[in-house]
């Protein structure tokens, strides 16, 4: 017993600490000033993304994007929002959906069925394959093309998904055996294809530069947005001013909760203290009384009778309860003995 008593302490310890902590820390109050915190941040910067957007160049044709890098090549680097439709020289031929494409997003999950411990069985499944094939590609706006170089990693890039099959796993006796030993049995591999078909319409925000060869490319830049996105550069800053307004908006509300609950935890905290000094102050005036009327009552010891002198001890006593000390006592407790006579009988004989 004194050894787990021994093993509790460090736990005891713990459970002490983050009892004080939460009666002297607002945590729910500090918690909604930190997330208020981190929405108002959120909107900055998707309110900065939209002011970034609405500076971009606009280039209307492609064919005016070479003359516009020759004449800005002072100001480099030139961001810039070209529209356009996607085509490639080697697209991708998907296996499963027939799509060509540009890029291609291949998962495979493993479904199963897993004996939990309570006996029955949960459908739960597991990644096996994850992989992403890039091909070069380019902008087509029928006046010229562009090339664009990292569009997998940009902000709003979106596959479509191509194809969904699930193959169900093989009826092998063994496997079966195996696998319902270990406490699973397999269902079967779900395969997912996402891709970026030729043709599809998009529109780029990046950095405008020309190669080696005189070529122009779209690539990100080092400072600044990266956008590959089927929406137009006006949806786009539209959608990230009014996700900037909701941020921000939640950021408000989240911040006049926080401050209600630390101002509550606060008041709640100071009234407590208040109780605790008043009671304090009176269980010390009692004892002070007491202390008072026990010198009374010896000096009086001995010119008085019993039963006077427990009357005046009674009136010298604090009519205070000893539980709250607040109110006034309204009962007391007798003690009693129970005394059992195992000679008494049921039926005494006269």
């Amino acid at each position: 017993m004194f050894g787990n008593l021994v093993e509790d302490k460090p736990k005891i310890l713990r459970r002490s600490v983050h009892f004080v902590l939460s009666e002297m820390i607002p945590v729910g109050g500090i918690t909604c000033c930190l997330s208020a915190a981190a929405l108002y941040l959120l909107g900055r910067s998707s309110g900065r993304d939209a002011d970034v957007l609405k500076s971009v160049t606009r280039v209307n044709q492609l064919k005016d994007l070479a003359q516009l890098l020759d004449a800005a090549s002072k100001v480099l680097p030139l961001v810039v929002s070209v529209s356009g439709r996607v085509g490639s020289e080697t697209p991708i031929n998907c296996e499963y959906s027939g799509l060509r494409g540009v890029i291609v997003e291949q998962t495979a999950e493993q479904h199963f069925l897993k004996h939990n411990d309570a006996g029955s069985w949960i459908q739960d499944s597991a990644l096996m394959l994850s992989m992403c094939k890039e091909v070069p590609w380019y902008l087509d706006d029928g006046t010229s093309r562009v090339h664009v170089v990292g569009g997998r990693g940009a902000t709003g890039l979106v596959l479509t998904v191509g194809s969904e099959v699930f193959e169900e796993s093989g009826r092998s006796l063994v496997r079966g055996t195996l696998d319902y030993l270990q406490g699973l049995k397999m269902l079967g591999v779900k395969r997912i294809e996402r891709v970026l078909p030729t043709g599809t319409p998009l529109t780029i925000v990046g950095e405008a530069v020309k190669d080696d060869i005189g070529s122009v490319r779209i690539q990100r830049p080092h400072k600044g947005p990266f956008y590959v996105s089927d929406k137009t550069i006006d949806q786009l800053i539209a959608n990230l001013g009014k996700w900037s307004r909701l941020y921000k908006f939640a950021s408000l509300g989240l911040s006049l909760f926080g401050v209600y609950l630390v101002a509550k935890h606060a008041f709640q905290f100071i009234m407590e203290r208040r109780r605790h000094w008043e009671m304090r102050k009176r269980v010390l005036a009692a004892a002070a009384k007491k202390a008072a009327g026990q010198e009374e009552g010896a000096d009086l010891n001995g010119k008085a009778e019993s039963g006077s002198e427990n009357t005046n001890k009674d009136r010298l006593m604090p009519d205070l309860c000893v539980i709250c000390l607040e109110q006034e006592y309204n009962s007391v407790f007798v003690p009693y003995v129970l005394v059992i006579n195992p000679f008494h009988t049921e039926n005494p004989s006269p």
